[in-house]
């Protein structure tokens, strides 16, 4: 039997309900899109370009270890430092409106993940719901590691590269402000969907769809994948940055088939 309640819902009561779930969203993005409005000029400097920097501390510690490990580069001793520029008279002010938007999106991921499952519940059988608590936890840390690991890792290290990058040396890099940005929050906001990947693979197997074998057929083809992704995104081709970007990835792999259920040649 499904745990829902006495009377089954009706088409126009999942409508309702989704309508509700929806509005309950919307105020809370809108609520925190407000008060990020509020502290994003004091945030700005100190932390959403503190990638363009060469004080940045994933710059600092990439610094220090090419004192100490022969394989790194001297790339990271030379001085960087990215001065955005603002050719459009509004963009600022726009700027300013689109991030604490999308930031306040990010931070209530957990709010929008929760409502969603409020949503769906009903429909839902008891034995369906009992490893649901710990799904949310472990699909919102993902989500939240995947926007750190882009912050301190992937994200610098793409800026570093493609501000530094020179076709030409009559062609001098003047980045505007909104391309910044856009990056940025694209960046931050993709890498955390990525990281929800294990997430979606143990879903997948429940449903019977995905299971190890999958991943073991498909491993030496993921390796040259996850390898060339890493070295598109590293700023120099030495081994030791190269491998900075493609253990997080290839691990998000690996943890995808720890998660999914064995083939069925393996559970005899």
């Amino acid at each position: 039997m499904k745990a829902v309640s006495a009377e089954e819902m009706t088409f126009w009561d999942h409508l309702d309900d989704l309508r509700k779930r929806v509005f309950y969203s919307l105020i809370f993005v809108g609520i925190a899109s407000i008060l990020l409005f509020i502290y994003i000029p004091d945030l700005f400097d100190r932390i959403i370009l503190a990638p363009c920097h060469s004080d940045f501390i994933f710059y600092r510690w990439l610094a220090t270890l090419s004192h100490v490990v022969p394989m790194m580069p001297d790339f990271f001793l030379a001085r960087f430092d990215v001065n955005l520029i603002n050719v459009n008279l509004a963009t600022q002010f726009m700027t300013h409106m689109s991030l604490s938007f999308w930031l306040a999106v990010v931070l209530s991921f957990p709010f929008i993940i929760y409502q969603i499952w409020l949503f769906v519940r009903p429909g839902l059988y008891v034995h369906e719901r009992k490893n649901i608590g710990w799904a949310f936890l472990f699909g919102n840390f993902m989500f939240f590691l995947g926007v750190v690991v882009s912050y301190f890792l992937v994200f610098p290290l793409t800026l570093r590269f493609l501000a530094t990058y020179e076709l030409s040396r009559e062609v001098k890099n003047f980045i505007s402000l909104d391309s910044y940005i856009d990056n940025f929050t694209m960046m931050c906001f993709v890498m955390g969907i990525v990281f929800e990947l294990p997430l979606l693979a143990m879903l997948l197997s429940k449903l019977g769809i995905l299971n190890r074998a999958f991943f073991h057929k498909f491993r030496k083809h993921a390796l040259v994948v996850i390898m060339i992704l890493a070295a598109v995104i590293t700023p120099t081709g030495d081994p030791f940055t190269l491998m900075v970007v493609f253990l997080p990835i290839y691990l998000l792999w690996e943890l995808s088939a720890l998660l999914v259920k064995p083939a069925p040649k393996d559970m005899s």
